[in-house]
């Protein structure tokens, strides 16, 4: 072993004469490969020897993979559950899937910063529907077949509205989208005159893609949304769909969840294609997690080969099939009510409480601090941030400094202001 390197040690099956990789090891190489992380160095633990050569296609050739008996094994390693990850020092092991996968992320994000990890279903991934799927992959031909609670628990998840930081820009522009297709006839002139008609995947899938590149602009940034869009009230706003397992971004979840349901919907399609018509929303997740930079490269290096499912007609639904609401933006448009605001509906609501404002001009709408002399922690304009929200940030505390500077002041007091600004604070105050 390299005392230089964690140990990761996975488990290998033996099924008569045939090698079997559990699930729960290939959740494992697929992370390590998608991640493309190499620090750790990697054993498959099995009763008997030559599991390498029998499970060349499975194993990621960016790996270095070795091969050791449950006999040769570490005692802390034998002692636990596997997968187990195994510290140079040899003192501390952890064991488990969820743990272990966690510890891959956290490594790789020592190793690249911005990489995060935001999975929180823990036991979810870890257990049920690894152990449904597995469960399913011995009886595949059951009579009685039906889909696995697990798999049910995630379609009907995937069936909620997402919720996340500040989308209420996100629905306003998705609202706008819809907007744009009912006028339009989506004529080929009219998709190249605005290419976000062309987006078969739509609002949610744009802003997934933009979050995974750290180049991407995101769909919102640049445009605004038209008056009649702003004028409509939060609660009557389309909801965001699933792209991926937890909402809008990739996570780990999917990473853990792409070889299980890759196995599962291999099964379904050969031996119980009719059960695809009962998870229309898995399938379309299966798809979308396809077009993710990386995703392809990692499942081939991992021999995980992604198909299409072919999902039969409509017509030969079964009657315990269950049936989905349809999402609220398909509903038509709510009325247009009277409006009184800026660019969201602040104003009404707060008449709406019985609270009137009352506006007055600025007092200094020239001054401003020279934010350039001052350290870069402070500067609001550090990190990725639009101009028009940096000039927003900038303004707040010149405003408050010049409040506080203007009130309750005479000529006799004693100011120190930044220089350069000597002149603009004397006459705000004379």
């Amino acid at each position: 072993m390299n005392p230089e390197r964690s140990s990761l040690f996975l488990e290998v099956c033996h099924n008569n004469e045939a090698v079997i990789l559990p699930l729960h090891s290939s959740i494992a190489l697929f992370l390590l490969s998608y991640t493309e992380c190499k620090w750790f160095q990697v054993y498959l633990v099995s009763d008997q020897p030559g599991s390498i050569e029998a499970l060349a296609g499975c194993l990621p050739n960016s790996l270095a993979v070795s091969e050791v008996t449950r006999a040769e094994a570490p005692a802390l390693v034998a002692a636990c559950r596997l997968p187990a990850v195994l510290e140079p020092n040899r003192r501390f092991c952890r064991a488990g899937l969820a743990v272990v996968l966690r510890h891959i992320i956290q490594t790789t994000c020592c190793l690249e910063p911005e990489r995060k990890d935001v999975s929180r279903w823990t036991k979810l991934c870890e257990l049920d529907i690894s152990s449904a799927v597995e469960d399913h992959l011995r009886n595949p031909t059951e009579k009685r077949l039906h889909p696995p609670a697990a798999l049910l628990q995630l379609e009907h998840r995937l069936a909620e509205p997402v919720k996340v930081h500040n989308d209420d820009k996100l629905r306003r522009h998705k609202l706008q989208q819809q907007k744009n297709s009912d006028r339009n006839s989506q004529t080929p002139e009219t998709q190249l005159k605005d290419p976000s008609l062309k987006n078969e995947y739509g609002l949610e899938m744009s802003a997934a893609l933009a979050k995974l590149s750290l180049d991407e602009v995101s769909p919102v940034a640049a445009t605004r949304e038209r008056s009649d869009v702003r004028k409509v009230k939060t609660t009557e706003l389309p909801e965001l769909e699933h792209v991926f397992a937890e909402g809008l971004y990739f996570t780990l979840t999917d990473v853990v969840l792409l070889p299980c349901v890759h196995q599962y919907l291999i099964s379904l399609q050969n031996h119980a294609p009719h059960i695809l018509l009962q998870l229309p929303l898995l399938l379309r997740w299966y798809q979308r997690v396809q077009e993710v930079p990386g995703v392809r490269r990692a499942t081939e290096d991992c021999g995980i080969v992604l198909f299409c499912p072919q999902v039969p007609q409509l017509s030969s639904t079964r009657a315990d099939a269950p049936q989905y609401p349809q999402s609220k933006q398909e509903s038509p448009a709510p009325p247009q009510e009277h409006f009184v605001g800026g660019p969201r509906p602040t104003l009404t609501k707060l008449q709406e409480h019985g609270i009137e404002a009352i506006f007055s001009p600025h007092p200094c709408p020239t001054w401003t601090l020279d934010w350039e002399i001052l350290p870069a922690a402070v500067n609001p304009t550090e990190e990725v941030m639009k101009c028009q929200r940096a000039e927003k940030k900038i303004r707040e505390p010149d405003d408050e400094f010049l409040r506080r500077a203007t009130s309750g002041t005479d000529a006799q007091d004693l100011m120190i202001v930044p220089p350069g600004k000597h002149d603009s604070i004397r006459d705000n105050i004379l």
